[in-house]
């Protein structure tokens, strides 16, 4: 089984440790034994600038998974939203207000559906490949998650070089490591069987990163970057 899936993740914190916005969507390939991405792409977004409704993060991964899947043809696509599998091109307007989420959810996805749904289920016919709303279920969507605060922290790495210093927050129970030129970011999660992922910044100029636990927000990972 070969699942293409994306998630948005990371967020630049401020001096209280609180999201300034998000930072990094990533798409990616995972394929068994389902432990990381076979193959990964990224899109970056001003977290300066940033809806933190979850319109952007859904239309930013449902857009960028198709791109990944375009290339590499999986069997599925996995979206980061918990509707219960539901492939997106059955959200019409009837079918969201049957869904037992929260009416703020339920707005979200009236909002994008009118945009995603036709070019989702026009993909589905020209290709088969279905996009499915699994959520935080689907190892895929994990390991998406990870990428996307792989991706964070380069974004951080790269502001820190122009900026003296940034903070950026990872996604839940993950950490990241810099080593020989190789960012890998593993699951914290001792049931996740040790999902990890690895990309490469090219880093030229030698930077201070240290990861600890935000002091306001249980389970999630600091990284402070520093030049």
């Amino acid at each position: 089984m070969r699942i293409v899936s994306a998630d948005t993740g990371g967020a630049l914190l401020d001096g209280e440790y609180e999201p300034i916005g998000l930072i990094a969507t990533a798409a990616v390939l995972v394929e068994k034994p389902f432990r990381t991405a076979s193959l990964s792409i990224e899109k970056y977004s001003n977290p300066f600038d940033y809806d933190m409704s979850g319109r952007d993060a859904i239309k930013d991964e449902t857009l960028l998974a198709l791109k990944l899947a375009k290339k590499v043809k999986p069997d599925v696509i996995h979206l980061d939203s918990s509707l219960g599998g539901i492939p997106v091109r059955h959200l019409d307007d009837v079918t969201i207000d049957a869904l037992r989420i929260s009416d703020r959810g339920k707005a979200v996805w009236h909002d994008i559906g009118k945009e995603l749904r036709p070019i989702v289920k026009r993909f589905w016919e020209n290709t088969g490949i279905d996009v499915l709303a699994v959520g935080k279920s689907s190892v895929a969507v994990r390991v998406a998650e990870i990428y996307a605060g792989l991706y964070s922290t380069k974004w951080g790495i790269e502001y820190a070089l122009k900026e003296g210093a940034a903070r950026i927050g990872l996604p839940r129970y993950m950490k990241v490591e810099l080593k020989r030129g190789i960012l890998r970011g593993e699951s914290l999660d001792p049931r996740e069987g040790g999902l990890y992922g690895e990309i490469f910044p090219e880093v030229e100029e030698p930077v201070s990163i240290e990861v600890y636990p935000n002091p306001v927000a249980r389970t999630f990972m600091v990284v402070e970057i520093k030049v």
